[in-house]
Order: C-alpha cells, then sequence, then structure tokens
C-alpha cells in the first residue's frame, strides 16, 4: 500500500492508441519503465501504447506522461501519481522514483484492468535500501531463470538490493577444489545478473563470507591449517560442533587469502558495497588464537581482524558490510568501529530485540540494517505468524533507531527443505514494511499473495501459503528458529530423545497434538484442486505445496511411530512412503536449481528412511 492515497471523482478509461511520454531530459533513463507500463497495458488492459520523448506529442493523445523533475520530491525515491478522467501523470525526482510511480500503476491495473479509478498517491520509502538476501550456499543454487524470475517479482514490490549469501558457491578460478561439485556461479552469470538487476533499480552487492562459515574451505586439505579450530569447537547453543567453522585471525595468511577472494569476486559487480559475513564465530578463542583472546579478549581479537578486512574493502573502493552479531556483544567496542561500514543487525524471531540493538549501533554513529527472515528455514512450510511479527518488529524497531536499511533474509539451513513459493508470504511482507511500514502494518497477506504473487483468480492460494505456513502451531512445541516437525524428519529417533529437552524447551512429544496436527494439514489442503493461478509454472506450484504438505504428514506419521502410538504406520510402510517422498523432492528441487547440493540435501533425507529400515 502506498503511504497517502486520495481518490477523486471519475474514471480513466485506458483506450487503445495512447502515447506514454517520457519528460524531464533524460528520456534514456526512462525507457525500461516505459516498456514496463507498455506490457502492463497490453496484459491488462489489452491496450497499446506507443512511447515517445519530449513535450511536442498533441495533448489528446497522451495517456501517460513521466516526468523526472530533480528536487520535485523531498524524498529521491519518492513519486506523485495522478490519474484524472483525461491522463495519468507520474512525477518524481529520480528515474528510480519514475519506475516505482509505474509499478504502482501496474498494481492498479492487474486490478482494475482498463478502467483505472481517479486518485492521487503520494509515496516514498521509509528505508531507502531495501533488501533481500538469499542463501545460495546451503544447498540451492538456483538456475539464472529461477533468479531472473525471482528478481522480476522483487522489483514488483520495490525491492532495490538483492544479495546471494556466498560461502563456496562462486567459481573462483585459483580455488576449483572448493566448489567443484557445488554447480557454482560464474563470473559471467553474476555479471548477466547484475545486468539484469540494474535495469530494474536494483543493485546486486556481493556477499563473501570471509571469517566464519568457513567450513566448505577449511575442510578441504588445501586450507584446512587456515582453521581456528580443526577438530570442532563448543557451539553457544549447547552442542559441540565437528569439523572447522572459522578462520585464525592470528594468521596472516587468513588475511591473504580473503585478499585472493576479494579481487576475483569484486570486479563481476557494479555495486560499491561488499557484505564480508563474519558472523558466529563461536570457535574464535577455542583453538589457535587461544593465547591472544585470553590475553587481549575475544571481542578484541575479533574487532582486529574485522578492521583488516575493512581496509581490504575499503583499499578496493567498496563499502563494507557485516552481520552484527559478534561486535553487538562487546558494546564498549563498537564505538571505534569506523564510520563507514554497515552493521547488519540480524534477528529471526518475532521477540528479537531489534530496538535495543539498534540503539547501540545508533548511540556509536555507525550506520547500521535491520535484518529480519522469512522464518521458512527449518521448517519446511515456513512459520507465518512468527515471520510476520518478526517481519513487523524490525521495520519498526529500525525506523525508531534510525536504520538506514531493510535487509530480509532467506536461509537454507540444514539442506534447504522449503521450496522458493513458500518464501514469498515472507519476502511480499518484508517488502511491504520496508517500503511504508505503518500502511503496511496490517496487509491482508492472503489476498496480496493471490494477487501479486500466486496470481491466483480464485483467492485460494494465497490463504493456503498462509495457513500451511502456521501448521508448526498445532504441535504446541515451539524450538528456536524451526519448527518441531522439521526436526521431526532431520533426526533420529535417539538423537531426537537426547536432544528434546534443550530444543522442545522441557516439551514432550505427544500422540495428540500429531494427530490434530495432520488433521490441520488436510484441512488446509483441501483448496488446492480449486485454486486459478495464471502463473506459467503454476503446475509447478501446486507441486511443490502438496511436497510441503505432504512431508509434514510424513513427520507426524513420523512421530507417531517415534512414540510408540499402537496406531502408527509400521516402519516398512514408512520407508516406502519416505522413498516416493524423496523421489519427489529430486524433481521439485532440479525445477528451479542446479544439482549441486542435491546430494548433500537428500542425504538428510535419506538418514530419516533408513532408519525405518532397522527397525
Amino acid at each position: 500500500m502506498p503511504r497517502q492515497v486520495q481518490l477523486q471523482p471519475g474514471m480513466f478509461a485506458a483506450s487503445n492508441g495512447k502515447l506514454i511520454a517520457l519528460e524531464g531530459g533524460d528520456a534514456a533513463a526512462l525507457y525500461f519503465t516505459a516498456g514496463r507500463l507498455q506490457a502492463a497495458l497490453r496484459d491488462f488492459a489489452g491496450a497499446s501504447w506507443e512511447v515517445v520523448a519530449g513535450t511536442g506529442a498533441p495533448q489528446e493523445q497522451l495517456g501517460a506522461v513521466l516526468n523526472v523533475v530533480p528536487g520535485a520530491m523531498k524524498q529521491p525515491d519518492g513519486y506523485e501519481l495522478t490519474i484524472t478522467p483525461r491522463a495519468i501523470h507520474a512525477v518524481a525526482g529520480s528515474p528510480a522514483g519514475a519506475f516505482y510511480a509505474v509499478l504502482t500503476l501496474i498494481q492498479l491495473l492487474r486490478q482494475y484492468g482498463d478502467q483505472l479509478p481517479a486518485l492521487r498517491i503520494t509515496d516514498w520509502p521509509d528505508f531507502p535500501n531495501r533488501g533481500l538476501m538469499l542463501d545460495i550456499s546451503r544447498d540451492k543454487v538456483p538456475t539464472m531463470a529461477t533468479l531472473f524470475h525471482l528478481v522480476d517479482l522483487l522489483a514488483s514490490w520495490k525491492i532495490n538490493q538483492l544479495q546471494l549469501y556466498t560461502e563456496h558457491t562462486f567459481a573462483y578460478r585459483r580455488h576449483p577444489v572448493v566448489w567443484a561439485t557445488a554447480s557454482p556461479m560464474t563470473g559471467a552469470e553474476i555479471l548477466a545478473l547484475d545486468a539484469y538487476c540494474r535495469d530494474r533499480f536494483i543493485e546486486l552487492v556481493p556477499n563473501q563470507n570471509c571469517f566464519g562459515h568457513m567450513s566448505r574451505w577449511l575442510d578441504h586439505q588445501e586450507y584446512t591449517h587456515l582453521a581456528e579450530a580443526p577438530e570442532g569447537a563448543q557451539t553457544p547453543w549447547g552442542f559441540y560442533r565437528q569439523g572447522p567453522n572459522s578462520l585464525n585471525p592470528t594468521d596472516p595468511r587468513s588475511l591473504e587469502l580473503v585478499r585472493t577472494l576479494f579481487d576475483e569476486l569484486l570486479p563481476h559487480f557494479s555495486s560499491c558495497q561488499l557484505n564480508v559475513g563474519c558472523d558466529e564465530t563461536y570457535d574464535v578463542g577455542q583453538g589457535r588464537s587461544k593465547e591472544a583472546v585470553e590475553r587481549l579478549g575475544g571481542g578484541r581479537v575479533y574487532l582486529d581482524f574485522l578492521g583488516k578486512i575493512y581496509l581490504e574493502v575499503k583499499a578496493r573502493g567498496r563499502t563494507m558490510q557485516f552481520w552484527g552479531d559478534i561486535i553487538v556483544h562487546h558494546p564498549d567496542l563498537v564505538a571505534e568501529l569506523p564510520r563507514d561500514m554497515i552493521a547488519l543487525e540480524w534477528g529471526y524471531e518475532a521477540d528479537h530485540p531489534f530496538d535495543e540493538h539498534g540503539a547501540i549501533f545508533a548511540q556509536s554513529g555507525v550506520p547500521f540494517y535491520v535484518c529480519p527472515g522469512t522464518s521458512s528455514w527449518n521448517s519446511i512450510a515456513g512459520r507465518t505468524e512468527n515471520a510476520l511479527a518478526n517481519l513487523r518488529s524490525a521495520a519498526e524497531n529500525g525506523l525508531r533507531r534510525g536504520a538506514i536499511g531493510y535487509l530480509n533474509t532467506d536461509w537454507g539451513d540444514n539442506g534447504h527443505w522449503q521450496p522458493l513459493p513458500v518464501s514469498y508470504l515472507g519476502f511480499a511482507y518484508g517488502a511491504a514494511v520496508a517500503w511504508a511500514t505503518e500502511a503496511n502494518r496490517d496487509l491482508d497477506m492472503a489476498r496480496a499473495l493471490d494477487r501479486f504473487a500466486f496470481q491466483d483468480e480464485a483467492g485460494r492460494m494465497g490463504r493456503l501459503a498462509y495457513d500451511l505456513g502456521n501448521a508448526y502451531r498445532e504441535m504446541g512445541i515451539m524450538p528456536h528458529n524451526s519448527s518441531a516437525l522439521f526436526w521431526l524428519l532431520r533426526y533420529l529417533p535417539e538423537e531426537l530423545r537426547e536432544v528434546e529437552g534443550r530444543m522442545f524447551k522441557g516439551e514432550r512429544l505427544r500422540a495428540e497434538p500429531l494427530r490434530r496436527t495432520s488433521a490441520y494439514l488436510d484441512e488446509v489442503m483441501a483448496g488446492l484442486p480449486q485454486s486459478d493461478m495464471k502463473r506459467q509454472d503454476a503446475e509447478l506450484v501446486r507441486q511443490e505445496f502438496t511436497l510441503v504438505a505432504d512431508m509434514l504428514g510424513h513427520a507426524c506419521r513420523r512421530g507417531l511411530w517415534m512414540v510408540g502410538d499402537g496406531e502408527a504406520a509400521a516402519g516398512r510402510q514408512l520407508s516406502q512412503e519416505a522413498d516416493e517422498l524423496i523421489g519427489r523432492y529430486r524433481a521439485t528441487w532440479l525445477a528451479r536449481n542446479r544439482p549441486g547440493g542435491l546430494g548433500d540435501s537428500v542425504a538428510r533425507l535419506e538418514k530419516m528412511r533408513q532408519s525405518y529400515v532397522s527397525e
């Protein structure tokens, strides 16, 4: 929703043969925008309009005028859209503002066709930087067709920044062993995606983790010598994690590796920013930097290495973004951060302290983004209520504390089991509140998804996606950053018993909630046959949501088997069911994603299936 809408008397008829006039001096900067409007008029109003530049066209032929007037709006990306019974006028202070005006006009065309209501819209974004970060390292690397489609979808929702979270999935020519089986993004593909994004006023920001989350590098013998703790370390989540995680910050060779990554990666991006990650470095001080941490303190050792990375980024003419989860726990050191780096304050639960943490950065003068998430990972179907609350809290508290950006995140922990359309709810609501928080706080998400994501004329898919994403609540068990149904598929029975107390907060797995959840899934999915999606991939979307529901249904039956319920299916029957699910999972994966990573993801499901065979 725009922030200000004033309805006026009358209607505008989008009849055939009108003109789209580009005014304001730089018609070339508006040509792509005009093309989007042309296509929408053809698709939704059945009208063919030509594009002209300048003010020389006869007034009676003008259907729409796109005018860029520097300084016309107080906000650089703001616009004013006026529809009168005679013509459409969009005035903006920048080409991006004109693009956003046309996107709003296209939304109106989708709803009203060739009879548009007369109105005046005055609109501008709350956050100048409105982004999405998509995990392409655990384990899905999308095809280029998937990425192009996603960019178009995000652009239609006025997102202006995209990041592809990368650990090992860029094809570094100097480091081929790291990505050999990952189907990585190549330099040429990044160049093509960068150009595609630029046309749509989206900044493709390079993203390369280069401190923590480096196990995909450090597992290889060529790089193990750079690991902080090669054998593993205790985590803050209550368990010991086998294998390396972070670079050793006290070894100069770690920084040399980072330099080689920057030198090869950055020339493929037109963005002047770089997200260097540096989150969850839990093992620092438990291995090779132990003496330095004991002498200087963990915060100081972390900040010293962060500062070295910052100098490398700055030397290459970029602005550094970094995840703020480590430094925020050392508030006395935050003031030492350079003021030309950007902290990314992330948190994915409804009650994450965005206000408290944002205040730490704001009081120190360090620019920061708020970074909520879609809640789709570790859940398969998403966690609707948590996602909406988390996304809304980030926007409200980010505005309160002066955040300069809003970066929504979509992760792929533990195999990236959720299909991409599951995340549309989080993508859409995050885009809405990042643009205009107050106007979109209570947005009807089911209806918005039907119209602007699933294109379902029957009005079924939006509600189905919303409700399926709330299946996690039926269990009555709320593990952190995940759903209990997910862990039923992820863990063997003996593993689940071992972690049940810690992960399920004292709650025990019981038969009655499992049966209740199974019935809820059946009720939600009953509406799928009545959907009427006009997307080209409508059948794939149906298959994906059917697979999601069937995987959750299998989790319920597996849970009953685990608790020894007398009416539970036998292990042999569950094994056959799991085998069928895995086959469908492979097919839906390959419909949108590259094969690299599929083996790792499926291995987790195969482990689940094997548990039945050993019954």
